[in-house]
């Protein structure tokens, strides 16, 4: 490869990082302006962003880039000057132009830079508007149109608290290929220790040995500390991530004519960066739902003696060996008649009457179930919570709802905090072993011999009746089962279900491994690991087997 093409390479690898950030930055700052449009610091913010985007694209050969990213700077230099009033108007094409800069910069990047029609409809709307200037039109309300100083105040202070994450810090970009062939070099030498401890323990003990011993102790000492490392460069906070739906919320609200407001909380907290590729789209579902279909109608909030502007909380915090995030709104909440009566036109035959409210409420996570009375163009057509439990599930963690009617709906996602390492109770079937993630598990038990050998039933657990799954003939694993079988019981949401395994391994910590084309597809597996021994343990998807015990209306 020509050095001057590696170069160029890295220089596109450093452009399109700092363009993204800057056009975060953009969007957030002019949902902020809409609320607070006196901010001038904010204002310069977002100028300088749009005028490092025009001078990387024309240094980096960009014309077509740096011409659109000109016509942007134009109009944000008129509203800077105060000959161009911010409106809400306005601030829709100023968000539309960011999503445009961000469509022309990813084709620029790939080598394609050029404008589409779309894009010059934009710059000449931009470029009247900014040639409006000397007649500056009156500036229209902000989508929150009812707020009180105070309330308008409090929405400043909140994004002051943000204004931290438009400074940048000493850093330095790692490309996650080589954090993930460290973490690979991690995991090979965890199993190496391993296999060493175990030969080690089986020696005769003698002065010689007991020093061998001692030194590959101090040396796990040094390996646990490395692995350690490794594991913090992978993770970052969650507040860029999380600032995001700002957009989000006002573009829905906006759309629907309704008022709403994005609070966070959590914004500090740490997880591993591969989780939050995989939240993205969960959380946007979660947010546009909370909006569309959760917050009423200014109106309606008024009538309800509501403030007429919605909420949405989006908060993260550490729980234990997880992370717990949560999408809140104060909203309608949700109806447990209604829940039933589109549950019944699906053909469920269960007792939902007599359901508990988390289980009820989880309905709404299956296909094609929604409670909507309309379709809207961001949700209501019972796809997205579905999407929502999918993802989570793939992410090894488990999803919540809770709410009433007219108090709010809450959605609670629990996910590990690494998607690289699980913290695990081993068990064996046979041959074969398995992992279970430790977070589920609440006891272990021996399995009554009266209970019979079915692959699914009930068992009394100190008086209270607990669905369970037999592992082994859930896999169909060959061979007898045991005249001595074992019981995890396991946390399923607001539920304890029993997994019944031949053999309790005891815990562990591993690194998860891929599983390959053969077993990817394989109900109840999310993964892989290799044991000390060398062999391959594989990784059980709870939430998947668990739903298999409680199906035919098992659950107590």
């Amino acid at each position: 490869m020509d050095p001057m093409d590696f170069d160029r390479d890295e220089l596109l690898a450093i452009f399109s990082a700092e363009t993204e950030e800057n056009l975060h930055q953009m969007e957030e700052a002019f949902v902020r302006l809409e609320s607070t449009p006196d901010d001038v610091e904010t204002l310069q913010a977002i100028f300088r962003a749009a005028h490092t985007i025009k001078g990387n694209a024309a240094g980096l050969g960009f014309p077509a880039l740096a011409k659109f990213a000109h016509a942007l700077e134009d109009v944000l230099d008129r509203i800077r000057s105060g000959t161009l009033a911010l409106s809400t108007s306005l601030a829709s094409v100023l968000l539309e132009a960011v999503d445009g800069l961000r469509e022309i910069s990813i084709a620029a990047i790939a080598g394609h830079d050029g404008l589409r029609r779309d894009h010059l409809d934009l710059i000449e709307r931009l470029e009247a508007t900014a040639e409006s200037a000397d007649d500056p039109p009156p500036a229209l309300a902000p989508a929150t149109v009812d707020e009180s100083d105070e309330r308008r105040a409090s929405i400043g202070r909140r994004w002051a608290d943000l204004e931290g994450a438009f400074s940048r810090s000493q850093t330095l970009r790692v490309d996650i290929e080589k954090l993930d062939r460290m973490l690979n070099l991690t995991g090979e030498i965890a199993v190496a220790r391993e296999r060493l401890g175990d030969l080690l323990d089986r020696c005769v003990r003698n002065p010689q040995i007991e020093a061998v011993v001692e030194a590959h102790r101090a040396a796990d000492r040094l390996f646990l500390d490395l692995q350690e490392e490794v594991m913090k460069i992978r993770m970052v906070p969650l507040g860029p991530t999380f600032r995001q739906f700002f957009r989000t919320v006002r573009d829905v609200a906006t759309a629907g004519r309704k008022q709403a407001t994005l609070e966070l909380s959590g914004e500090d907290v740490d997880v591993d960066t591969n989780v939050i590729e995989h939240l993205r789209d969960p959380l946007t579902h979660l947010v546009r739902n909370a909006v569309d279909h959760g917050i009423e109608s200014p109106d309606v909030r008024r009538a309800s003696g509501k403030d007429p502007a919605g909420r949405v909380l989006l908060q993260a915090r550490h729980e234990g060996g997880s992370i717990v995030i949560q999408v809140q709104d104060d909203g309608a909440g949700l109806d447990r008649s209604r829940i039933i009566a589109r549950a019944r036109a699906h053909g469920d035959p269960r007792d939902l009457e007599s359901m508990p409210d988390g289980e009820l409420f989880r309905l709404i996570l299956e296909p094609g179930f929604s409670t909507a009375e309309r379709v809207t163009e961001y949700s209501g057509r019972g796809v997205g919570m579905d999407v929502v439990r999918r993802n989570v599930e793939r992410l090894r963690g488990s999803i919540g709802v809770d709410g009433k009617p007219g108090a709010g709906t809450t959605i609670t996602l629990r996910l590990p905090l690494t998607l690289a390492i699980i913290r695990g109770f081993s068990v064996g079937v046979g041959e074969d072993t398995y992992v279970v993630p430790l977070d589920a598990v609440v006891e272990c038990l021996e399995f009554p011999r009266t209970a019979g050998r079915a692959g699914r039933g009930v068992l009394s657990l100190r008086g209270r009746p607990l669905p369970y799954l037999r592992l082994r003939n859930h896999f169909r694993c060959a061979g007898e089962a045991p005249d001595r079988e074992n019981v995890l019981v396991l946390r399923y949401y607001d539920q304890q279900v029993c997994l019944v395994v031949d053999r309790l391994l005891g815990e562990s910590q591993t690194v998860i491994k891929p599983l390959g084309r053969v077993l990817g597809d394989v109900p109840g597996l999310s993964g892989s690991a290799i044991l000390g021994s060398g062999r391959v343990a594989l990784i059980l998807e709870v939430d998947t087997l668990l739903r298999e015990a409680l199906k035919d209306g098992l659950a107590a």
